[in-house]
């Protein structure tokens, strides 16, 4: 029990904030200063920027691959019974998700190199939160249907058991490098400092019901069981204490994790932009290549042994005299000691969900008012593949990112427009496994130093929100200088 409450709890603390891990509006829209952070080796036509503290990047979205709200809760007439076994039982399979992620950027900087103009350096924070769990199919009918009838003897996979989170605060410093007028490359520093991290991955095991001899029914139980927190039950005390404090408390543990009091660990991002013509760009990156020691605050679970039983027996007359006795804690007993439940508090490493992006673009109508006009900024500056002088751009781009049960990807085909150096409009499609119809818009506008951005996921979907598989939004504000004015 003390094991699903400090589950819940966790549920609890990442339920506050959601954010898309693809941001596929935001990939290589040059303009925005925080494309740097999804490749380090974008195009840099500015000279400085400087963004607003704490909503200088904010990303918000919901994901499910499986049920929507509207398919439960919807009044159409189905009984709700009904509609868990025919749209969630009968419909999701164990690689369906319900995931969750978050990124709030703290402080951001950007600047050029006074001595090596064509380098522009970064650096900043920002926090990130990170939660999936995978739908436990096998677990769920045997919750629903219970282990008779049709199920007897059917073996219920405890794999089907898997979720991960973590909540994180991120240092990183970054150099974006123009090697000529074709190639851009960069890299990426990250330090990590963990308020918390969860998870159960590798589990194995089954649970399986048979015709019995002494009984109607033989339960057979075989479990590898393990659940791994680090920084959780530090929250959780605080929480279970409830005391006058305990606000002051919980925040005071907070700001100490997120300012290196956590667990630590180190990663990287790396990438490139390279004309392959004057008009055609390739572009590609790898972020988040990195891990986590959690050694503090640890406190793991595990459920490992095989049981079998036929529940209590009693045969009668025999035992008529013996009914009195603890049969029901003799079974418990028993069980417990083919299945140990223990607790432990041994450091792990947590590896971060690496993430990969490519492009390829292509730039056609010239239109002038180049955003690097007079800006000094070396070899960034003028010559003739310089695609700032394009109004319009279309192409592709495929996003990957690593999750406990396999490689996730999208595809996305895109179009931007450029009007002169104050808007610029990026509309996409993107087909993943949450959604075939994702149709996405992304605006920015520059007004003098100011630049201001909102992208959103997903529009056909805002005319019902409570049956879309797939919701996000992004927007910032930054100061921009583009010129020495």
């Amino acid at each position: 029990m003390k094991v699903l409450l400090r589950i819940g709890f966790l549920v609890l603390l990442g339920a506050f904030s959601v954010c898309a891990q693809n941001k596929e509006l935001l990939y290589d829209f040059y303009e925005i200063p925080q494309a740097l952070m999804l490749n380090p080796g974008v195009k840099t036509p500015q000279k400085w920027h400087v963004g607003v503290p704490l909503i200088s990047g904010l990303s918000f979205q919901g994901a499910t691959s499986g049920v929507t709200v509207n398919d439960l809760f919807a009044n159409d007439g189905i009984d709700f019974t009904t509609k868990v076994q025919e749209r969630l039982l009968d419909v999701m399979t164990r690689k369906d998700d319900f995931s969750t992620t978050s990124q709030i950027e703290g402080i951001t900087v950007g600047f050029r190199g006074k001595n090596r103009p064509d380098d522009y350096y970064s650096f900043g924070m920002y926090g990130e939160t990170d939660i999936i769990a995978y739908w436990p199919k096998d677990l769920a009918i045997l919750a629903f249907e219970g282990n008779g009838g049709a199920n007897l003897g059917r073996r219920f996979n405890l794999g089907d058991v898997n979720v991960r989170g973590e909540m994180i605060n991120v240092f990183h410093f970054g150099i974006n490098r123009k090697m000529g007028n074709d190639l851009t490359i960069g890299a990426r520093a990250k330090l990590y400092s963990s308020v918390f991290q969860f998870q159960s991955i590798k589990n194995k095991g089954s649970f399986t019901t048979t015709q019995g001899q002494d009984n109607i029914y033989v339960s057979a139980l075989d479990a590898d069981l393990q659940l791994q927190t680090a920084g959780v039950r530090g929250f959780y005390d605080i929480v279970d204490e409830d005391t006058s404090t305990t606000q002051k408390d919980l925040t005071s543990l907070f700001t100490e994790r997120v300012l290196l009091g956590g667990n630590l660990g180190l990663g990287f991002d790396a990438g490139f932009s390279y004309q392959l013509s004057p008009q055609t760009t390739l572009t590609a990156s790898v972020l988040d290549v990195g891990f986590i020691y959690n050694s503090k605050d640890v406190w793991n679970y595990t459920l490992k042994g095989s049981a079998s039983t036929e529940g209590i027996t009693v045969y009668l007359p025999e035992d008529i005299n013996n009914l009195n006795n603890d049969l029901w804690q003799e079974l418990l007993d028993d069980i417990e000691a083919d299945l140990p439940y223990g607790e432990n508090t041994s450091g792990y490493i947590s590896f971060r969900p690496v993430k990969a992006y490519g492009s390829i673009r292509y730039d056609f109508g010239e239109g002038g008012n180049s955003l690097m006009d007079n800006c000094g900024c070396g070899v960034n500056a003028g010559g003739g593949s310089n695609s700032d002088m394009y109004r319009n751009s279309v192409g592709g781009q495929l996003f990957m990112m690593k999750r406990p049960r396999g490689v996730q990807a999208a595809l996305t085909g895109f179009y931007q427009r450029r009007f002169g150096r104050v808007l610029a409009l990026k509309t996409t499609y993107t087909v993943d496994k949450y959604s075939f119809s994702n149709i996405g818009l992304g605006l920015n506008l520059q007004a003098g130093p100011v630049n201001f951005y909102v992208m959103g996921d997903n529009l056909l979907s805002y005319r019902n929100l409570a049956d879309s598989h797939y919701l996000s939004l992004q927007f910032g504000f930054n100061i921009i200088s583009w010129n020495d004015n």
